[in-house]
């Protein structure tokens, strides 16, 4: 059956075997990874070939036997389109293609999340032509049915569009500004976009956050472009690199190491990392085991302080320098526990944090006041830490706090005629608990009504 299709394909629409073609049976569509800026041939399960039991895009079902990625019915039957284990098997078989679940595991919604809803599908076989927005899971199991192949601009839903696009603006004819960039001057680009992920990441899953990851996905994608205009690398390797990286660190899922719980996790983590950096070392023919790759703080551990003591412990090479300091401190520390050495209670920290706060009130001059209101800083990151707190999101939530109720002490001074530069610190305090209290009979109504 399938030459008498590709041979009407050819004759009523001009496909040829040229340029490339995909052919999937209708319940492969949400499991296989396919490109839309190339045809998609779409057969009925019953008319492909290999299309039986033991196919794995099939995994033994026909598409009307209750497999939702055949059915076009959705995956939620007990079954998140993307958690693989129905029964609670152990067993990883997702019915929707990792990554690609959020709109649904049937046929007709997978087409839908990566073409345009005016795309044409072809009808073959007697069936009629129709569009994106008005194919139907039935009529498409019932017959053969030719996607065109999407222009490349159009291709933006697909994994492989926005390498197309970013490829585009930086050859001849693109974006002049895109041109002209190198990997030096998008530095400051992509830790604006990583912030910008950072803020929506504290409302949670939403549009705004599917925005941004894609604002920070487009600094990685131009930065493999530029290596793949150098010849040094391209995303392939990004992928690859990142891909066998998360394979080798997790040999609790992929190998026969056991992990039980996520503290035997982050030890087994710390320790391949650890024989990771003795293997670069090895290779690049130095004695240091903590060799940093790819832009830590030193290129060994034995770069010297001035003091005759390594500036690096190999413990902390390959942490990168332009973290924001709580976060360096917390993930210093993070690796510093996961080697054995941390509090074995809060308490401890607390006796710390008073400890370094009477050191602070102690200092004798300015350098030695920073430096132990720095030790202090650093303490408190850890007592964070053990209470399960991210010191640099519980800041920024506290900044957010400071400025909404400052916004309210001056919608209360100008209420009062006033003006905050003119008002006494005791006025101002007071004006500040009238904003606390406003505050939280919002938030009580707020909760009452949800």
């Amino acid at each position: 059956m399938i030459d008498a299709v590709l041979q009407e394909a050819g004759s009523r629409h001009g496909l040829t075997l040229v340029g490339g073609l995909q052919i999937l049976p209708v319940s492969a569509l949400a499991r296989r990874a396919f490109d839309p800026s190339w045809p998609v041939l779409v057969l009925p399960d019953e008319a492909a070939e290999g299309g039986r039991a033991g196919d794995p895009a099939r995994s033994g079902e026909s598409a009307g036997s209750g497999n939702p990625a055949g059915s076009g019915e959705s995956a939620g039957s007990g079954d998140p389109a993307g958690s693989g284990d129905p029964a609670g098997s152990g067993v990883f078989d997702p019915r929707v293609l990792p990554g690609r679940g959020a709109h649904g595991a049937s046929p007709v919604d997978i087409l839908a999340a990566l073409y345009p809803a005016e795309h044409p599908v072809l009808g073959l076989r007697g069936a009629p032509d129709a569009t994106i927005a008005t194919l139907d899971a039935d009529r498409l199991r019932r017959a053969p049915h030719l996607l065109p192949a999407l222009d490349p601009v159009e291709n933006v839903a697909s994994p492989h569009g926005l390498p197309w696009i970013s490829a585009r603006l930086r050859a001849p004819g693109g974006c002049p500004w895109d041109r002209e960039q190198d990997h030096r001057s998008l530095r400051p680009f992509l830790i604006e976009e990583a912030y910008e992920v950072y803020d929506a990441l504290e409302h949670g899953a939403s549009a705004s956050l599917a925005e941004e990851l894609g604002d920070l996905l487009l600094q990685i994608v131009l930065h493999a472009q530029l290596g793949a205009e150098e010849g040094l690398f391209d995303l392939d390797d990004v992928s690859r690199h990142i891909g066998a990286k998360i394979v080798r660190r997790h040999p609790h899922v992929f190998g026969d190491v056991e992990a039980h719980t996520a503290t035997d996790v982050i030890q087994n983590w710390e320790r391949i990392k650890a024989a990771e950096r003795a293997s670069r070392a090895a290779e690049a023919g130095t004695s240091a085991p903590g060799a940093a790759a790819g832009g830590g703080e030193a290129s060994t551990p034995a770069a010297q302080s001035g003091t005759g003591v390594p500036a690096l412990p190999a413990a902390f090479a390959g942490l990168a320098r332009s973290l924001p300091a709580l976060a360096y401190s917390r993930e210093m520390q993070d690796r510093a526990a996961a080697l054995g050495y941390d509090w074995p209670d809060v308490e401890g920290v607390i006796e710390k944090l008073e400890e370094e706060a009477v050191e602070l009130l102690e200092a004798r001059d300015d350098a030695e006041r920073a430096e132990e209101f720095g030790d202090l800083l650093l303490v408190l990151v850890n007592l964070g830490r053990k209470l399960g707190i991210d010191a640099e999101s519980a800041l920024r939530a506290g900044n957010a706090k400071f400025a909404r109720r400052f916004a309210l002490v001056e919608r209360f001074a100008e209420e009062r005629g006033r003006t905050l530069d003119t008002m006494t610190f005791e006025e101002l305090d007071e004006l500040w608990d009238q904003a606390k209290v406003v505050e939280r009979s919002s938030q009580t109504a707020t909760k009452e009504a949800s």
